[in-house]
């Protein structure tokens, strides 16, 4: 089942060479110079001219100059030193010896393949600690363009067509019923009387009321005429007398 999945006779096999996929870049850690500000601007764009706000000067210490304490030399003029001719004596100069190599460092029988014809000669190395990790893809890592179909790469397509299924709009499984079309009370008449004289019209106003005394006015039962004390000493008054009767004798006593 293994041989299955390779292409081919190709099989993982380490590098013979090195290759770039095995050193490691920086990556994007690159800045793009800024559009905006003096400093650091981009050179490819045009800067506008920069203002900066200086603060003020800062006070001068009362000695921040020596003053006219240096001795200047006399033997030196603004055109130069005034000097006659002076000798000094120094001590013997020393050369620096170098060692040359001598005629017994040199092998000229080993330069015969240098100097004459000689068959190209290679040498087996160990492999290097560098390239013990192979981690390049193979042929089957990659997937190739298609050839055919609209879709190709490369390479000229001839027209491709689909067949599409029928329309359900116009056919005859189509129900007018459920067509949504706009009928003719669908549309707004015109009004008459925008092409023709206008007809009058009258308004019906609600009912006019007779101009009155709209204030509430007491009725007969808010008046208490038993209470009343104005014309008369005193309020009515209602008292329970004896029961008579027309059919009974009065008690008459004879007082003498």
């Amino acid at each position: 089942m293994a041989e299955e999945v390779w292409v081919g006779t190709w099989r993982p096999h380490r590098p013979r060479g090195p290759i770039m996929a095995l050193y490691s870049s920086p990556g994007p850690k690159y800045l793009i110079p800024p559009t905006t500000g003096f400093v650091k601007h981009t050179p490819t764009k045009l800067r506008a001219p920069a203002y900066s706000f200086r603060g003020a000067p800062m006070l001068l210490a009362e000695n921040c100059s020596p003053g006219p304490r240096y001795s200047v030399n006399p033997k030196i003029l603004r055109t130069g030193k005034d000097l006659g001719p002076a000798y000094s004596i120094l001590g013997r100069y020393h050369t620096k010896t170098t060692l040359t190599p001598g005629p017994g460092d040199y092998f000229p029988e080993k330069s015969t393949k240098h100097v004459f014809d000689s068959a190209p000669s290679h040498s087996i190395s160990a492999r290097t600690k560098t390239f013990r990790v192979d981690s390049t893809p193979g042929p089957a890592a990659y997937m190739l363009p298609v050839v055919m179909g609209p879709h190709t790469v490369g390479k000229v397509s001839q027209p491709s067509f689909s067949i599409k299924g029928r329309s359900k709009l116009g056919s005859f499984s189509d129900d007018l019923h459920k067509a949504r079309t706009p009928g003719p009370a669908a549309y707004r008449q015109t009004d008459v009387q925008v092409t023709k004289f206008k007809a009058p019209q009258y308004t019906m106003a609600a009912r006019v009321e007779p101009p009155g005394d709209k204030t509430l006015k007491p009725g007969p039962g808010a008046h208490s005429p038993e209470k009343v004390t104005m014309t008369r000493p005193c309020a009515p008054v209602v008292s329970f007398g004896i029961k008579h009767s027309d059919y009974m004798t009065p008690l008459v006593v004879d007082v003498d």
